[in-house]
């Protein structure tokens, strides 16, 4: 009986997470960044691909902003790193996204990542100004619970 007792008592500590690198962050979702856009993740397949749509807060022209495809692909740890790629609806734009997704240690989940755009340009010559570089950091939109 005393075994018993303490194999469910070691159980119960493994199935706890003690750290945030044993929580699982699950990119599927609702998520808002530090300037207002949102992207929304759809599943994940288990191949690390997933899909999605981003509308951004800011452009050079705001009123013609429209909701825009992305595709990615992340690896499958606990804390994981993905990529993915805008085709901008509005634009002759493209940008892409890496970044890790980390989980404090009350569970709350936080994208870091880093972009670029690249920007349609009309000759050769204007080739040093179609690159731009940034970082965002996403967290989860309001209301939003993972599966």
């Amino acid at each position: 009986m005393q075994v018993a007792a303490v194999l469910v008592a070691l159980a119960l500590a493994l199935a706890v997470p003690s750290s945030s690198a044993e929580r699982k962050c699950i990119l599927t979702g609702t998520w808002v960044n530090d300037f207002g856009s949102n992207m929304t993740i759809n599943a994940v397949n288990d191949k690390g691909e997933f899909s999605g749509t981003y509308n951004t807060s800011v452009a050079d022209n705001p009123n013609d902003i429209r909701g825009s495809p992305l595709q990615g692909f992340q690896h499958s740890r606990e804390q994981p790193t993905f990529g993915f790629t805008v085709k901008w609806n509005f634009s002759e734009s493209t940008s892409v996204f890496v970044g890790q997704c980390f989980v404090d240690k009350h569970g709350q989940e936080t994208l870091k990542t880093v972009w670029l755009m690249r920007l349609r340009v009309n000759n050769i010559h204007d080739n040093w100004q179609a690159t731009r570089v940034n970082v965002n950091t996403f967290t989860r939109s309001v209301g939003h619970c993972t599966e």
